[in-house]
C-alpha cells in the first residue's frame, strides 16, 4: 500500500469542516498527511482539525472566505509557515442552489461563479505558485459534480460553474505540467452528506418487499470520493493529470422508477 502513502505530505482542504471535505481531510490523515481544514465555519473546523490530531498527525483549522483572493493568499502563507510547505491542494468549497430559471438574476449567477468556480480558481493559482516555488511539484485536486457533465436544468449558474472547474483543470494541468504539479478533477454524484441527509434527499435501502437495495443503486457516501481524492494525491497517480474521475453509482439511471416505486420509505 506504499503507492497510496501520503506520509510527510501538507494537504489543504477547502471545505474540509463537513461533507465531502471532512472525509476526505479524515482520508488524508489516516495515509499518514497532515492536513489544514479551511472553511468560513470557525467551530466546525476547529472539531474537524481535532479529529485529525486524534489520529496522530498535524492539524491546522483556518477561518477563511475562499472567494477572496487576499483570504487565499493568507491561507497559503499560514500554512507553508506554520506547516512547512504545501503538497496537495484540495479546492473543495461550494454549493448549489438558486431561483428557477426564468427567476435567475445576474447577481444569482456571479454568487454561484464566485463559490464554485472562481474560488476554485484563486486556491489552485495561489497553491500552484507556492508549490513552483518549493521545486518539488505537487497535486491540486478540484471537486466538481456530474452537475457539470450532464444536462441539469434545475441548477443552470451551478452545473456551468462546475462546467468551468472541468476546462480550468486540464488547462492548469497543461500549464503546470513542466512544474510537476498534477492536476485533477473529482466529479461526484449524488453524495448523501449529511446536509443532505438532514434535507430528506436519501432513499431508504430498504424496498417495500423487505430486500435490501444493492450498494451500487445507492449513492455515494463521501468516503467514496475521499477515496478517489487518496488515489489522486499519492504516488501511485503520478502519471495522472487533467482527467475528470467521476464517482457515482447507478443511483441516477433508476431513481426515478426503483426508488418511487418500490423502496419502502423515501427517506431515512
Amino acid at each position: 500500500m506504499s503507492r497510496f502513502d501520503l506520509n510527510g505530505k501538507v494537504a489543504i482542504v477547502t471545505g474540509g469542516g463537513s461533507g465531502i471535505g471532512k472525509a476526505i481531510s479524515l482520508a488524508y490523515a489516516n495515509a499518514g498527511a497532515d492536513v489544514v481544514v479551511a472553511a468560513r465555519g470557525a467551530e466546525r473546523l476547529e472539531a474537524a482539525a481535532e479529529e485529525i490530531r486524534g489520529l496522530g498527525r498535524r492539524a491546522l483549522a483556518v477561518s477563511t472566505d475562499v472567494t477572496e483572493p487576499d483570504q487565499v493568499d493568507a491561507l497559503i502563507e499560514r500554512t507553508t509557515h506554520e506547516m512547512g510547505k504545501v503538497d496537495i491542494m484540495v479546492a473543495n468549497s461550494g454549493g448549489g442552489g438558486s431561483p428557477k430559471l426564468e427567476d435567475i438574476t445576474l447577481e444569482d449567477w456571479e454568487n454561484q461563479m464566485r463559490l464554485n468556480l472562481s474560488s476554485a480558481f484563486l486556491c489552485d493559482v495561489s497553491a500552484g505558485k507556492a508549490m513552483i516555488a518549493q521545486g518539488t511539484g505537487g497535486r491540486i485536486i478540484n471537486i466538481s459534480s456530474t452537475a457539470g457533465i450532464n444536462l441539469n436544468p434545475g441548477l443552470p449558474a451551478y452545473a456551468a460553474a462546475k462546467a468551468g472547474m472541468i476546462s480550468c483543470t486540464k488547462s492548469l494541468a497543461l500549464s503546470w505540467a513542466g512544474e510537476g504539479i498534477n492536476v485533477n478533477c473529482v466529479a461526484p454524484g449524488f453524495t448523501a452528506t449529511e446536509g443532505i441527509r438532514r434535507a430528506g434527499y436519501v432513499p431508504s435501502d430498504t424496498r417495500k418487499d423487505g430486500t435490501k437495495v444493492p450498494p451500487l443503486l445507492m449513492p455515494n457516501e463521501p468516503e467514496h470520493v475521499a477515496n478517489v481524492a487518496v488515489f489522486l494525491a499519492a504516488p501511485a497517480s503520478s502519471h495522472v493529470t487533467g482527467e475528470v474521475m467521476v464517482v457515482r453509482t447507478m443511483f441516477h439511471m433508476e431513481r426515478s422508477d426503483d426508488v418511487l416505486r418500490d423502496r419502502a420509505v423515501l427517506t431515512q
